[in-house]
C-alpha cells in the first residue's frame, strides 16, 4: 500500500515537467520551421543589400572618373588688378624662345660668336685697366657671347631686376597686391639713387608705386621697402636659388656702397631669358615688368650703344667702382636679344660707360644685319 502511494505521488510530481518539456519541443518544432521558412527571404534581402552597395561603389568611383586630374580643388579667383592687361599670344605675334633651361640654372645655348668674341677682345686690350664680364644670347638661335660671364661682381642696382622678379611671382600668387599699401618707415630710407629719401617718413605708397620707382629711376628708399615687404634677405636668396641664379646674393640693404650684394652677366642673362620664355611670369606680369623696364631712367649704357628704333628693357647699376646693365633688347628690324654687362672700373672712371656703349654697338650692329641677312622681320617686342 505504501509503495503504491508512493509512485501515484511520483506521477503527480513530474507529470507537470513531461507537459513542460513537451511544450518546450514544440516551440522548438516550431521555431525552427519558421528560421528554415525565413532563410530564403534573408538570404535575397542580403543580396540586394550587397548589389545595391556594390552599384553605389561602382558609381561613386565613375564620378571620380569624370574629375579632371587638374581640378580637384576650385580656387575663388582673385579680383582684377588696375593697370594689368593679359595679352593671349596670337599667329600674328610670335614670341622667339631660347631653348629652355636645365636644373642647375644652365641654358641650352648654340655656338659661341667667334667673331664677335674676337672683336670685343681687341677692345678690351684698349681698356686694360678695365675688368669686365658679359654674356649675349641671340634669342633666335641661342647663340651668345661669353666673356667672363660668370665672374662674380659687385650687383650695385642691377640687383633690383632679380627682386622685381620675385615680386611679381608673389603677386601672381595671391600673396602680395600691387594695390596694397606700404609705409616708408626710417629704417628703410636710404640715400644714393632716387628721391623717395626727401620724403617724409610714414608717407605710404602703393607696392606698383614703390616697385616702379625701384627699376625707373633706381630709388633705393624704394627697394628697401620691397626687400622689407617680401620677407628679407634669406627668402630673396632661396628665391634666387630657385631661379637658378648662381652668382646672385643679396646680403645688404641699399645703398649698398662696399659692393657686397653680388651677380654676375651670366646670372642677369639667364633671369632675362626666364622672363623673354615666361618660364617665371605668365603673360599679364611680364607684359607689366617690360613696360616698368622699358622706363629705366638711365641710357648710358646699353641703350647708347644701339640703332635707331631698337627698344630695350633693362636695368642699370652703378657705384663708384662697378658699373653694370642687363635686359632684352629687340633691335629696329626686329631681331631679339639678351644682354648683361659687368665692369670693375678706377674710382668714377667715366671710360668705364664707353666701353659698355662700344660693346653694346658691335653686338647690336652683328646681330641687327645677321636678321636682315637671313630672314623676315619679327613683329614681336620687347
Amino acid at each position: 500500500m505504501q509503495v503504491e502511494q508512493i509512485l501515484t505521488d511520483v506521477k503527480q510530481i513530474t507529470q507537470p515537467l513531461a507537459n513542460s518539456k513537451m511544450k518546450l519541443s514544440w516551440y522548438l518544432a516550431n521555431f525552427a520551421g519558421l528560421a528554415l521558412l525565413l532563410s530564403p527571404l534573408a538570404a535575397t534581402a542580403q543580396s540586394q543589400t550587397l548589389q545595391t552597395q556594390k552599384l553605389n561603389s561602382t558609381l561613386r568611383i565613375s564620378q571620380l572618373n569624370q574629375i579632371p586630374s587638374n581640378n580637384y580643388t576650385q580656387l575663388a579667383p582673385l579680383p582684377p588688378l588696375s593697370g594689368i592687361k593679359f595679352v593671349p599670344p596670337t599667329p600674328e605675334n610670335p614670341v622667339n624662345t631660347l631653348p629652355s633651361q636645365l636644373n642647375n640654372g644652365e641654358m641650352h645655348l648654340g655656338k659661341q660668336i667667334l667673331t664677335l668674341n674676337t672683336q670685343i677682345r681687341a677692345l678690351m686690350n684698349r681698356y686694360s685697366f678695365l675688368s669686365p664680364g658679359m654674356f649675349f644670347v641671340d634669342l633666335q638661335t641661342g647663340d651668345y657671347i661669353n666673356i667672363n660671364g660668370e665672374k662674380v661682381f659687385p650687383a650695385a642696382s642691377t640687383i633690383k631686376f632679380p627682386i622685381l622678379i620675385v615680386l611679381f611671382e608673389e603677386v601672381e600668387a595671391g600673396r602680395v597686391r600691387l594695390d596694397e599699401t606700404l609705409v616708408m618707415r626710417r629704417d628703410l630710407v636710404a640715400g644714393g639713387s632716387g628721391n623717395m629719401q626727401n620724403m617724409r617718413v610714414g608717407r605710404k605708397f602703393t607696392v606698383l608705386e614703390t616697385a616702379t620707382k625701384m627699376m625707373t629711376i633706381s630709388d633705393n628708399t624704394a627697394t628697401n621697402m620691397i626687400i622689407d615687404r617680401l620677407g628679407g634677405f634669406n627668402r630673396l636668396n632661396e628665391r634666387f636659388r630657385s631661379f637658378g641664379l648662381q652668382n646672385t646674393t643679396l646680403r645688404h640693404l641699399l645703398a649698398d656702397v662696399n659692393g657686397t650684394n653680388t651677380t654676375s652677366a651670366k646670372d642677369l642673362v639667364l633671369l632675362s631669358s626666364l622672363i623673354a620664355n615666361n618660364q617665371v611670369l605668365g603673360d599679364a606680369s611680364r607684359s607689366q615688368v617690360l613696360d616698368i623696364m622699358r622706363r629705366c631712367r638711365n641710357q648710358s649704357m646699353l641703350p647708347s650703344g644701339l640703332g635707331n628704333g631698337a627698344v630695350i628693357a633693362h636695368k642699370t647699376g652703378t657705384l663708384r667702382f662697378v658699373l653694370g646693365d642687363a635686359g632684352i633688347i629687340q633691335t629696329a628690324s626686329g631681331k631679339r636679344y639678351l644682354a648683361g654687362i659687368l665692369v670693375r672700373r678706377p674710382n668714377h672712371d667715366a671710360r668705364a660707360k664707353t666701353f659698355i656703349r662700344q660693346v653694346s654697338h658691335i653686338v647690336y650692329d652683328y646681330i641687327n644685319q645677321a636678321q636682315q641677312l637671313t630672314s623676315e622681320p619679327i613683329k614681336d617686342k620687347v
